[in-house]
């Protein structure tokens, strides 16, 4: 529709039939409208809006903060030998504590080899247990560079990278280093030789990780 037959006078009949009163500039009512419409602040610049700037009829929501949505960092290493968070109380250290841990290891080991049969292959058993998890597992060391290790056995409580946490049948606790020992554990008549040298891993590192087949590692 063009302008000026927006802009038109209304006839002078039509005026008195509808009662109303033409207005020679329209224009004047639009800015009126306008200057009323709009905040106090921006009123002395309607010309300037209307005219070089695009008016926006809404609001922008305020910006997250960045900061606040992060998630909180865990403990490091230091933080946690403050702690004491992977020490075990003094009343903690008893045998008959960790028996049905060891229990559950058991089940948790025959369900992992498809049941332990006297038919199963040694080989394939020996592939699963390289990858399990021993918090549980009853081990003995059998060889080791350091005499005084020899011959403990106990229910492995922690394990770390690099060491073994044992608890023994005499209600101690015994640190055992994987490197440079070798450790037996039997289950349901297999037994298997960890090589601690070649166990130096966490579990759950062990547990993605693919082994190689090799020959006798000797100390």
């Amino acid at each position: 529709m063009e302008e000026a037959l927006v802009r038109a006078t209304i006839p002078h009949d039509l005026e008195k039939l509808l009662g109303v009163e033409s207005r020679p500039h329209p224009k004047a009512f639009t800015d009126a409208f306008l200057k009323n419409s709009l905040p106090q602040t921006t009123r002395c610049d309607v010309n300037n809006l209307l005219t070089h700037k695009a008016l926006i009829l809404g609001y922008s929501r305020p910006k997250k903060d960045k900061r606040k949505s992060k998630k909180p960092k865990g403990l490091n290493a230091r933080q946690k030998r403050a702690m004491k968070v992977f020490q075990l109380k003094p009343e903690h250290q008893r045998y008959e504590l960790f028996l049905p841990l060891h229990d559950l290891w058991r089940q948790y080991v025959i369900d992992l080899c498809s049941g332990l049969k006297p038919t199963s292959n040694p080989q394939f058993v020996q592939q699963k247990l390289l990858k399990a998890d021993f918090h549980g597992a009853i081990v003995t060391v059998v060889r080791s560079k350091c005499p005084s290790y020899v011959g403990t056995t106990g229910i492995i409580v922690q394990e770390f990278k690099h060491v073994f946490k044992i608890i023994t049948r005499e209600d101690k606790l015994k640190v055992i280093p994987k490197r440079n020992s070798v450790f037996s554990v039997e289950i349901n008549g297999f037994v298997s030789h960890i090589y601690g040298s070649k166990f130096e891993q966490r579990a759950s590192e062990r547990s993605a990780k693919k082994f190689k087949v090799r020959g006798t590692i000797d100390l």
